[in-house]
């Protein structure tokens, strides 16, 4: 053979050799190495089922169970799998059109990729979920997959047990692809910061499929299914009974409640009115209900007890009765002659006393809140000679503010907490030049007004220190976590004792007489409790937006503390009017666990008063008034529509948003102009509009 047609022969062999060698490789790489086609044999025989846990329980401090789970299903759809479906039976059942979806199939693509199971209609109804379970073999791609749901059996506590929704992209970005889409996740409230005690762990079940699709069982027999984890329990110290009275009792008003255990910290009862029913933020209910709380002016979503910032006006005084005497400016006898008001500066502080000998002693100062002797010795701390300067005496008299929790975030476990306002010397210098301004220019401080601000945890906190005679824990709710190891380290901060305070105990004996003569013949008898030494001290908060709020702090008994609180009442005059009474009933009810026959008539009273502030009742009217018009427009209706107003729903408003820090709490309501219109004329005007 020639040697040129040998060379070519080779060449050829060659070529058939590498071929071979090339097909074997992808042979054992297709067989042996790679699982793609092995996976996608999976995809049309097995179904891949995620077992989502259920959430831990959380439980009141008798081991009541006060959020609870159910059992709803979602709709899941993987969108590979979505071949030959009768879409028309599907619409159907489910109530949408076809429109609706190819989008509902485009955003779980886009969401979570085509081979990954994505929620396409969830919880759904126990109607749908049986019409749909007898027609599943025409909807290839979908399954449906059980998910525990939150309950709230006792209706109350929406602001502290929080609410649970599906992750967006960012919280799934932020947990490093942790949460899948379809997982929900704490959004407020003790969901959110126990989220990673409650979530539970997810699982995984295999499911062999016929070439209908339909389910014939599990796939190897279950053994590579992994079973979920439920979440841990967590044990408060919440007073669920004591909670359902403070929700009654702030039931159409605004403000805030905090009730606190003062030997542990544990918090007791937290109201914020207006409230809601947490089952309306529950499953299916969520979409429905929350955009009316965001879009609601009374704010239903917002938690005024942690985030409210309000002047703490004559509360703060036996604050500043116990500066004083620490810094040995005055003794318990010390009196300041008060003829009903306060004349040293150049603009006059009034009293609601006259009369001789009010303000005699510290003792009497106290029970009869006197202006005029709290702002002379505030100004006595300000101007005191040892710190040779207002500014440095200041300074000095901020150290104890923020030693009380006033002006810092105390750290209780509840997301979104505000720090309140304690006025730094930077913006005195602003306005009133350095070194121009003395006490005289902040005088209104010493009786809790000016720039000073403090959120109702505040105020209840400090109650618990005076009550303790200088020491206090952090305010919480969780006691402990089920199966709580020294791993857990969550509640460490909450265990330990802080003494921010060196005041002596005689101090703190004198304030309390006087916080006692309060309900005896101060200026909160009504707020007196048979067999009970309540120390507390009423407040009247003046607001630059409408009436003025009505603030109570009290704890008792005396001797053994057991409670301390603090009550807010927006917009509704004198402390010992509303806010008294309130903190009155609940300290009854907590201390002996019922409320005398005598004084139920009271307990009605102020459960069905209404101190929602007009404006926003106006807001209802005209929101009713909207409806209506518009539900005649839809039925053709030309009979005229009288408006009725409505009763405004408990709600809260979005717990991220924050007030105006000079509004007191309530906000400035940027409809504030178009609410001071006539009725008549604002439902002519929006009407105009359809």
């Amino acid at each position: 053979m020639p040697v040129f047609n040998q060379s070519r022969s080779r060449v050829i062999q060659l070529i058939f050799i590498i071929v071979f060698l090339v097909i074997v490789g992808q042979l054992f790489n297709l067989q042996i190495l790679s699982s793609k086609y092995t996976e996608l044999a999976l995809d049309n025989a097995v179904a891949k089922k995620i077992v989502y846990p259920s959430r831990g329980i959380i439980y009141d401090r008798k081991h009541r169970a006060i959020l609870d789970n159910i059992s709803k299903f979602d709709f899941i759809v993987t969108p590979n799998q979505v071949k030959g479906i009768d879409t028309f039976s599907l619409c159907t059942i489910l109530g949408i059109d076809t429109t609706e979806f190819r989008k509902r199939i485009v955003n779980c693509i886009t969401k979570n990729g085509r081979y990954r199971p994505s929620v396409f209609e969830p919880l759904v109804s126990p109607q749908v979920q049986a019409q749909l379970d007898e027609n599943m073999y025409k909807f290839p791609g979908f399954y449906l997959s059980e998910r525990p749901i939150r309950s709230y059996p006792y209706k109350v506590a929406a602001h502290v047990l929080g609410y649970v929704g599906e992750v967006d992209t960012t919280i799934i970005r932020k947990s490093g692809n942790f949460y899948q889409m379809g997982d929900y996740v704490g959004r407020t409230g003790l969901e959110a910061s126990y989220e990673k005690v409650l979530m539970g762990q997810r699982g995984v079940k295999f499911l062999i499929k016929d070439n209908k699709n339909r389910i014939q069982g599990p796939y190897e027999g279950g053994v590579l299914d992994t079973a979920s984890l439920a979440g841990r329990n967590l044990y408060s110290s919440l007073d669920i009974e004591l909670q359902q009275l403070a929700e009654q009792l702030m039931n159409s008003k605004i403000g805030g409640l905090v009730a606190i255990n003062p030997k542990t910290g544990g918090i007791l009862a937290m109201a914020s009115g207006p409230s809601f029913d947490p089952n309306d933020l529950a499953g299916a209910m969520f979409r429905k209900n929350y955009g009316r709380m965001v879009m609601d002016t009374a704010r239903p979503l917002y938690n005024r007890a942690i985030k409210g910032q309000y002047p703490p006006g004559s509360t703060f005084k036996p604050i500043g009765g116990l500066i004083a005497l620490d810094e040995g400016l005055i003794t318990p006898a010390y009196g300041y002659p008060c003829g009903g008001a306060y004349y040293a500066c150049s603009r006059a502080v009034k009293c609601t006393h006259a009369g001789h000998g009010h303000a005699a002693t510290l003792r009497a100062a106290i029970a009869n809140s006197c202006n005029s002797y709290f702002v002379n010795v505030f100004r006595m701390a300000i101007d005191n000679p040892k710190y040779q300067s207002p500014h440095k005496g200041y300074l000095k008299w901020k150290e104890y503010m923020n030693a009380f929790g006033l002006g810092v975030r105390l750290g209780v476990d509840l997301p979104s907490e505000d720090r309140a306002s304690v006025p730094d010397t930077s913006g005195y210098n602003r306005d009133y030049g350095n070194p121009n301004w003395n006490s005289c220019f902040m005088q209104t401080l010493g009786i809790g007004q000016d720039r000073m601000t403090a959120t109702p945890i505040q105020m209840a906190n400090a109650m618990c220190i005076i009550a303790n005679k200088g020491y206090y824990y952090t305010p919480h709710f969780v006691d402990s976590i089920q199966g709580e190891s020294a791993e857990d380290t969550v509640l460490a901060k909450y265990r330990i004792k802080h003494s921010p305070l060196h005041i002596s105990d005689d101090s703190y004996e004198a304030i309390h007489a006087g916080m006692n003569d309060v309900t005896v013949y101060g200026t909160a008898v009504s707020a007196k409790i048979d067999g009970i030494d309540l120390c507390a001290k009423t407040g009247t908060a003046q607001n630059p937006h409408g009436k003025n709020h009505s603030i109570f702090v009290a704890f008792a008994p005396r001797q053994d503390p057991k409670i301390a609180m603090a009550v807010v009442v927006e917009n509704s005059g004198y402390g010992g009017t509303w806010a008294g009474p309130i903190t009155s009933l609940m300290i009854e009810k907590y201390l002996n666990d019922t409320i005398a026959e005598k004084r139920k008539p009271l307990l009605k009273r102020i459960s069905e008063a209404d101190l929602i502030p007009s404006a926003i009742k106006h807001w209802y009217y005209v929101k009713d008034s909207l409806r209506r018009v518009r539900l005649a427009k839809e039925v053709n209706e030309n009979t005229p529509i009288e408006a009725s107003p409505v009763v405004p729903r408990k709600t809260t408003f979005d717990p991220d948003a924050e007030p105006n820090r000079r509004d007191t709490g309530s906000g400035e309501d940027p409809r504030k102009f178009y609410m001071n219109l006539p009725g008549e004329i604002r439902v002519k005007k929006d009407t105009a509009k359809l």
